[in-house]
């Protein structure tokens, strides 16, 4: 039986990946370094992203859930010095992880995805903080040459958290309906059902028929196919594939 993350995992493992990019940061050669994966950003701008965007998340989470906009704070300006860009985006890290911390897992929250099947609650923020820091850390290991997977908790997590946040919606599908299935190797599989109504997840308990397109591969590929880091030719696809390239085409609004 599939459980989700905790929200004490969910908190710890943002950690670990906020001291893994750190770590690609302090190894660079030169933070002038490009981000292939983020065409026309260098090292220093992934860097200057993250840290104001934790601050910005820790001011948004703070405000309580009644705020009806994400807050613009950014923290003090990121230091040009590397062992001091490391100490601020440390500080940003910290002052998210204490904000979600404060206000617990139910607490509401704003967030951009209004018509998905994730809640707008602190719990769901985390979530799918974890996978923005794991992707842009991958994003930094990309750019030094050393791209390692995404750990295995964070990249199941990873794929369940892109269909239910970023894919399913209340807009209409502008195609003929379709189905499509992902299977994790590990052993998870999603289908997300494309119609008229919108797209809405559903979990599989194992791979069944009825799929009009299907990706499989490990999770972490899964995660980073579908976050546009990987192409198609790093999963399995099997299938009508013009569905993957309407899906990425697709802009139903958050």
């Amino acid at each position: 039986m599939h459980t989700n993350l905790e929200f004490p995992e969910l908190l710890q493992l943002i950690d670990e990946r906020s001291t893994a990019f750190r770590a690609a940061i302090a190894a660079a050669p030169d933070l002038d370094v490009p981000v292939p994966s983020c065409p026309g950003w260098t090292l220093a701008d992934l860097a200057r992203h993250i840290g104001e965007g934790r601050h910005a998340w820790a001011a948004t989470i703070a405000a309580g859930p009644d705020t009806a906009t994400k807050s613009t704070e950014k923290g003090t300006p990121a230091p040009q010095e590397r062992d001091a860009l490391l100490a601020w985006l440390a500080t940003a890290t910290q002052a998210m992880l204490d904000a979600l911390r404060e206000a617990g897992p139910e607490r509401g929250s704003w967030a951009w995805w209004r018509r998905s099947q994730s809640p707008r609650t602190c719990g769901a923020v985390a979530r799918h903080q974890l996978q923005e820091i794991a992707v842009h850390t991958y994003d930094a290991q990309l750019a030094l040459g050393d791209p390692q997977p995404l750990p295995a908790p964070v990249a199941l997590d990873g794929v369940e958290d892109f269909q239910f946040t970023c894919c399913a919606t209340t807009a209409a599908w502008p195609h003929q309906p379709a189905v499509v299935d992902y299977h994790a190797t590990e052993g998870r599989s999603w289908r997300l059902s494309l119609s008229a109504d919108g797209a809405r997840v559903t979990r599989l308990s194992a791979p069944t028929a009825g799929a009009d397109v299907s990706a499989t591969g490990p999770a972490s590929d899964l995660v980073l196919f579908c976050y546009g880091r990987l192409g198609p030719d790093a999963v399995k696809i099997d299938g009508d594939t013009r569905i993957f390239d309407q899906l990425i085409a697709w802009d139903p609004g958050a």
